[in-house]
């Protein structure tokens, strides 16, 4: 069964939940970077956000109250893990052995 959303079909659980709950998880959460001046900005908008949000829908303010709680989370820019280094030995050496001269 798909789950569509105000006509979209969100990919991640983040996007269901922007859609279902009209909430932009960026905007209590956070970015991963921000200056102290945005952070100020987007706090001040959170905050009116969450107001109206107390008059028209108390459960859904509740759930961006406790956003604003969290830590943005800290993505990776292409989406994927980054790799491990693996040490392979160069043929013909053994590790850790000495040649004397």
């Amino acid at each position: 069964m798909k789950s569509i959303v105000a006509g979209r079909e969100p990919v991640t659980a983040t996007e269901f939940v922007e859609l279902a709950l009209g909430i932009d998880l960026e905007l209590f959460t956070g970015p991963a970077v921000e200056s102290a001046m945005e952070r100020a900005a987007r706090l001040d908008v959170a905050h009116e956000v969450l107001a109206e949000l107390r008059e028209s829908d108390p459960e859904a303010a509740a759930y961006a109250k406790s956003l604003l709680r969290t830590l943005p989370l800290k993505r990776q820019p292409s989406g994927r893990r980054p790799r491990r280094a693996v040490r392979r030995p160069v043929k013909g050496r053994v590790a850790g052995s000495a040649v004397a001269a």
